[in-house]
């Protein structure tokens, strides 16, 4: 007891100290910007705890006096809008985009059209034909559901399982089947990977490896659009899995506060290559991460091909209008392989790939839908059927038999003038294949 007096008496007498000094320092000649605060003299604003709003500049909210932390999931699920059911019918008439027959037929015959060039290019890689190769199976609705809303002008990033766009576009079949050979026809002069399409006439931005680089790109370009007026809109596709990635999070934050005219075009398939979505995130997807960086976001049946169609261009007509970014998560599964590289039967049954190919294919769907609107029938499915894969195969012979680009082209399109080092090399590998060119299959290529 004693010593706790003690103590008091000598915090007491530091006190005082400490203020006699704080007032010789303020009495001190030539002391300036300090001042002594007295209570008497400073009436501080009284508010009540009910009126008391909070000032900080970094969020929009109220206080509250009970502890209590927010759940990962608010709700029980972001819904997912559709138009159609599996069987094809319209559930509600209001949301009948009230299409064209001949639109419509322009959204199956590019599905199925993509579908038999991917079985084509698929066997052809079995068969040592091509090095690689990636189907679009089951996800052929979020490509042309959203490629038809768009305008032709709109700019395109993709990631790697989007042909379907450049197909609704009418990017030629001989194309597609030059840029999987790389010869003298590829538009990327052979330089790249099978399936890494691009092409500027129909504003489709070239493929690149690298997972989630398009993002902060697309940003990028969107912004310079709107810098432009030029009343254009970018759309950024994406599978959940490169949601994951860095420049996700950092596209999405640069889209919503430079206000960009740009659509996120999320395929969420079920799987990143063999990570499945459980292992992926545990939040709700991908959609629910959109009003965190304030962007307007919405979840949609990517197997139905019109749900698709009519958010993509309300999304459209809204970032044009309003300078704003969306975000827009297509649910769909992929039923293919993830390349010709993966083995999908080591990570999910077989029976869980026939559900998804045999009971909600967007193919099947639509298809539905245009045998009750009597604009297809039997006798036409056979009949487009076997014209789609005649086609599909003349442009696949016609691929085989042209040479592969000039190897002098490895060392162009990159310098306005070419660099020393450069040239060397180029002149390096032109002794190397006059000393050794029998033991190169120089006849392949172009002279």
């Amino acid at each position: 007891m004693a010593v706790a007096i003690a103590a008091a008496r000598v915090w007491r007498q530091s006190r005082i100290l400490g203020q006699a000094a704080l007032l010789l320092l303020l009495r001190r000649p030539g002391a300036r910007g300090l001042a002594i605060s007295h209570p008497h003299r400073q009436q501080e604003q009284q508010f009540s705890s009910l009126d008391d709003k909070p000032q900080f500049p970094g969020a929009s909210a109220e206080f509250i006096d009970k502890l209590e932390f927010i759940q990962p999931n608010v709700i029980s699920g972001i819904p997912i809008y559709r138009v159609m059911d599996r069987q094809g019918q319209i559930i509600n008439p209001s949301e009948d985009p009230h299409l064209p027959k001949e639109k419509v037929l322009k959204f199956y015959k590019s599905m199925t059209l993509l579908n038999t060039m991917d079985r084509i290019l698929y066997e052809s890689q079995r068969q040592g034909r091509i090095s690689f190769y990636m189907t679009n199976y089951g996800e052929e609705g979020t490509h042309v559901g959203s490629a038809a809303a768009l305008d032709n002008t709109d700019l395109v990033f993709g990631q790697y399982r989007e042909a379907g766009v450049l197909m609704y576009r009418d990017y030629p079949l001989e194309l597609f089947m030059a840029q999987c050979y790389g010869n003298v026809s590829d538009l990327g002069k052979g330089r790249q990977m099978p399936v890494h399409y691009g092409c500027k006439e129909r504003h489709f931005v070239t493929i690149s490896s690298p997972l989630a680089t398009q993002i902060p790109q697309a940003v990028g370009a969107a912004y310079a659009a709107k810098r432009a007026n030029a009343n254009r809109v970018v759309i950024c596709y994406f599978g959940e899995g490169a949601a994951s990635e860095g420049d996700a999070h950092a596209g999405f934050n640069f889209a919503a506060t430079l206000e960009c005219p740009i659509i996120f075009f999320c395929r969420n398939n079920g799987y990143a290559i063999s990570t499945p979505t459980s292992e992926q995130y545990r939040g709700d997807g991908i959609a629910a991460r959109g009003p965190g960086y304030g962007i307007l976001s919405i979840r949609v049946d990517g197997n139905d091909v019109f749900a698709v169609y009519n958010a993509t261009k309300e999304a459209r007509r809204r970032a044009v209008a309003e300078n704003q970014p969306f975000l827009i998560e297509a649910m769909t599964y992929r039923i293919g392989h993830h390349s010709t590289s993966d083995d999908s039967s080591a990570y999910r049954s077989v029976d869980e790939v026939n559900y998804w190919d045999k009971q909600d294919h967007p193919i099947s769907r639509l298809r539905h839908y245009l045998l009750s609107q009597g604009w297809w029938d039997e006798e036409q499915e056979k009949a487009w059927r076997k014209q789609s894969r005649k086609k599909v195969m003349e442009a696949f012979e016609q691929a085989e038999r042209k040479p592969k680009p000039n190897p002098n082209l490895l060392f162009s399109d990159v310098y306005q003038e070419m660099p020393s080092q450069l040239r060397k090399q180029q002149e390096s590998l032109a002794r190397h294949l006059q000393t050794y060119g029998e033991h190169y299959p120089l006849e392949h290529f172009d002279k």
